[in-house]
């Protein structure tokens, strides 16, 4: 049992109370020897003293012991912001304990899902390394074991070999577009540059794979704008969005339009389609690694699976947000900002 000062002092305190308790009651005694009713009001304030002055000591100690206890409960706690560094009663320590709780409840969720996002993105991204290379190992082989010597058969499997390679090579020069971006380390080379013109030969880039669509571009403006951003790097925006709107356009009569209007001080771009549209529960993720709403369908007609993601650090890199409104089998519209030119 360990003895501190608090103790000692209240022991003392206690004895020496009780000690002046016997005193009055024997100096009472010498000079009555008779019981009268002042006797027992003596002994009534006696005990209303004693028991007063025992809840004052016992709560002094309980008070504490309770503060040295929740000074060590709340030492051996993680310091987290937001909480004072020793709470002074039971309440704040719950409050405290409560708090961190939560947090690492939140924590623990948030790995959880990271974890889950791990294994779709490697899943995801060894599918998109595996298919080509797949494809070329069995042309390979299938050269190795005499068809090199038929010329039709060699320069057939030879093509396909190639369309291949750059897909591989897509995929891997999109992945570390996205590694850099995210970042930080492209810089922008923002220069004043009209925006109809830039849309204009995204179109015609655009163009055969719009007709083997079925997909018309529409072009929705009155004049020229003129913006301050990266060329380059919005023309990638531009095609990316774009073809992923002809790449979805699997419907009679499919429509890919681009509105372009100027405001004070900035210029707002929508792109829209009247495909089959993205159902609620795939919008949070569509611009993910990888991340496709139809898997099956999106890998027979190409692309790297990342062209979402580059568009969202692109305009991220300009300090714009990217909106994604999407009514299912009705179409879907993107739209952002882009900085007007001084």
């Amino acid at each position: 049992m360990k003895i501190d000062s608090t103790k000692v002092i209240a022991a003392l305190f206690l004895t020496l109370l009780m000690v002046a308790v016997a005193g009055v009651f024997e100096w009472y005694s010498r000079f009555n020897s008779s019981v009268s009713g002042r006797y027992y009001i003596v002994l009534a304030f006696a005990l209303a003293l004693i028991f007063v002055v025992s809840l004052l000591v016992i709560s002094l100690l309980f008070r504490r012991y309770d503060r040295r206890q929740i000074r060590r409960i709340s030492r051996a706690l993680p310091k987290g912001d937001g909480y004072r560094t020793e709470p002074v009663n039971f309440v704040e320590l719950s409050e405290k304990i409560s708090g961190i709780s939560k947090e690492s409840e939140s924590r623990i969720d948030m790995m959880k899902a990271m974890e889950v996002y791990r294994r779709e993105y490697l899943g995801n991204i060894s599918h998109e390394l595996k298919t080509p290379l797949f494809s070329m190992q069995g042309y390979v082989e299938t050269l190795r074991e005499g068809g090199v010597e038929d010329l039709r058969i060699r320069d057939r499997y030879l093509d396909r070999i190639s369309i291949s390679l750059d897909r591989l090579l897509n995929v891997v020069q999109d992945l570390d577009m996205v590694n850099r971006l995210e970042a930080g380390e492209i810089n922008l080379q923002l220069t004043d540059f009209d925006l109809i013109e830039l849309i204009r030969e995204t179109f015609e880039l655009l163009e055969l794979e719009a007709d083997d669509a079925g997909a018309a571009l529409r072009l929705e403006v009155i004049g020229s704008v003129w913006v301050r951003a990266d060329r380059q790097k919005i023309g990638q925006v531009l095609v990316n969005l774009l073809a992923n709107a002809i790449h979805y356009a699997n419907r009679d009569r499919a429509v890919v339009s681009v509105e372009v209007t100027a405001s004070e001080d900035q210029a707002n771009i929508i792109i829209r389609d009247n495909g089959m549209g993205i159902t609620p529960e795939h919008l949070p993720r569509i611009f993910e690694r990888f991340y496709r709403v139809e898997s099956s369908r999106s890998r027979r007609v190409g692309g790297s699976g990342l062209g979402l993601a580059i568009v969202k650090h692109i305009l991220e890199a300009h300090r714009q947000p990217i909106e994604v409104r999407s009514v299912y089998l009705e179409g879907t519209q993107f739209a952002f900002n882009l900085d007007l030119a001084r």
